[in-house]
């Protein structure tokens, strides 16, 4: 693959990530050497890693039917593995091809599954911001 597609993947990521971490009362954790971004102490995005050798992704839980079929209809994308599947979770690609989520969208989805995951004072606290 070529150097420039390399930069524009791993800059889909960290642009995703920092949207992620500047959600309120988010942090950012480790586990397996790869990114889970939490609200509280639960999950609510799985980053990877983009240097992994793997095309970067993001792992997101999408409540709304309607919305997680429409990730789900883009090219590369599936039920997240391991039964988290079973509730609403869903892989996206991060970029490496031209039918790729606009980042703007990955970042409504990851904003989505935070507003699933967090604790009410936080989703509040987003709101406020908003307001």
């Amino acid at each position: 693959m070529a150097a420039g597609r390399d930069e524009q993947r791993g800059g889909v990521w960290e642009r995703v990530r920092a949207h992620a971490l500047g959600l309120p009362g988010v942090v950012e954790e480790f586990p397996w050497g790869e990114s889970a971004v939490k609200a509280g102490s639960r999950v609510f995005a799985f980053l990877g890693a983009p240097a992994a050798g793997a095309a970067p992704a993001m792992v997101v839980t999408l409540p709304s039917d309607d919305v997680r079929a429409h990730a789900l209809s883009l090219p590369g994308a599936e039920p997240a593995g391991y039964g988290l599947a079973r509730t609403g979770w869903v892989r996206v690609p991060l970029g490496g091809t031209a039918a790729a989520p606009a980042d703007e969208l990955l970042r409504d989805w990851g904003e989505e599954s935070f507003r699933a995951i967090a604790p009410r004072r936080a989703v509040a606290e987003l709101d406020a911001r908003r307001a």
